[in-house]
């Protein structure tokens, strides 16, 4: 019996994926809120979502069987004592402590049918969804006028499956985001492991789970082959939570190696894979702004061994000859997003010219308006297709952003 998790490796031909067709939690963005939410700009909800279906389309017509996170979560909860409980949980990580407006929005979400529950949640509860009784001694902060429109939060970074969660051999992460808009994500997921009858029957191990004190996030985990696991260094990931997931997949998996990659702590990098991605066996695309002249940055194999805390540690510099070094290869092409100019790399790479999804060793789909770092993959040898993302990568992110692989096929 073929498990229900199997990523062992980024470009084994994808045969099962998760994604989250954006819904209207994007129409709860303003230009007062985006920030507070990680956008830099409102998309425009209804080619956002056209431009989605495409890409589903596109991993259908491929053989890819695809999986929506609201509905898997909906049948997650199917059990009223499971949803009474999730509810909970998640009203708690909303922050929502004023005991009146807590009551009323448990009941309003109690009210609902499990599908229609768990878009409420994603999409955000406005103050005007809810009736709130006011208490009869009022405090002081009941005083206080706040024009802040929601009691719960929107989710409009959900389509960016690829972050909450991280397939890892038969495994998983389900991770502690970085900011606090996105930390309810992973809930999401954890229920759908322990609730959701395609795994719950499975004991899946969980490498890292949300409750944990330091952030990681998907977008920084690249399973490279069966036995070596990148994770970037980055603005939202620490390297507390990499040493933590060494330990538990060191002791529970086939995984004796993590290459641990430091990148520019920014914004526009704010994930290894939005500026490296494994793109075939040989092939990486790369932003070249993360190296030196001489192609180097820091680099940390943690690697297992019989010592106190379960490997050592050693330090390296070149890129492509660590590659090597980890894959076993005698040579690898590092394919740079721009094609070296770069004025086209900091453009691209902005619009997630670095951030492909390999469906298999050598085929990727990447945003279109791509068309320098398009062409220079084409020209080493790579079948590109091509799809719109002028709305989707708004949200700074792009195919393999919005994309949690579930299965891949060994290579």
């Amino acid at each position: 019996m073929e498990p229900p998790i199997q990523v062992n490796s980024e470009i084994g031909r994808l045969k099962t994926v998760l994604l989250h067709r954006p819904g209207a939690e994007l129409e709860a963005l303003t230009p007062d809120y985006m920030a507070r939410m990680l956008f830099d700009d409102v998309p425009y909800l209804k080619v956002a979502q056209q431009e989605h279906d495409a890409f589903a389309n596109v991993l259908r017509e491929n053989g890819v069987e695809v999986l929506y996170l609201d509905k898997l979560a909906a049948e997650a909860l199917a059990i009223q004592e499971v949803r009474e409980k999730f509810i909970m949980e998640m009203v708690r990580a909303s922050k929502q402590e004023d005991s009146y407006s807590t009551y009323a929005i448990v009941n309003y979400l109690q009210s609902l049918e499990p599908l229609q529950m768990v878009r409420k949640v994603m999409t955000g509860i406005k103050k005007s969804d809810v009736e709130v009784m006011e208490p009869a001694n009022k405090q002081l902060h009941h005083f206080m006028i706040d024009d802040y429109p929601f009691y719960l939060d929107p989710m409009p970074n959900l389509y960016f499956t690829r972050d909450p969660a991280a397939s890892i051999g038969n495994g998983l992460t389900i991770n502690k985001m970085h900011w606090p808009a996105r930390r309810r994500e992973s809930l999401f997921m954890e229920y759908i492991i322990k609730y959701h009858p395609r795994f719950m029957k499975y004991n899946i191990p969980v490498w890292y789970d949300r409750n944990n004190r330091f952030s990681v996030e998907g977008g920084d985990e690249l399973v490279l082959s069966k036995d070596t696991l990148a994770i970037g260094i980055s603005e939202r990931t620490e390297v507390e939570a990499i040493e933590r997931i060494a330990s538990k997949l060191f002791n529970g998996s086939n995984f004796t190696r993590i290459m641990a990659m430091k990148i520019p702590n920014k914004r526009a990098f704010m994930h290894l894979d939005t500026v490296f991605t494994m793109i075939d066996r040989d092939k990486f695309s790369v932003h070249p702004e993360i190296l030196t002249g001489e192609g180097e940055l820091d680099i940390y194999l943690l690697e297992k061994a019989n010592t106190h805390v379960g490997y050592e540690i050693k330090h390296r510099r070149s890129l492509k000859e660590t590659l090597q070094e980890v894959l076993g290869l005698h040579e690898i092409q590092l394919i740079q997003c721009g094609n070296g100019d770069p004025i086209a790399a900091a453009r691209e790479q902005w619009n997630d010219g670095s951030n492909t999804l390999a469906i298999a060793p050598g085929v990727v789909i990447t945003y279109d308006r791509n068309y320098v770092t398009n062409e220079a993959l084409r020209k080493a040898g790579l079948k590109v297709i091509e799809i719109s993302g002028a709305e989707l990568g708004r949200g700074r992110g792009g195919p393999r952003c919005m994309s949690m692989p579930i299965f891949r096929e060994e290579i």
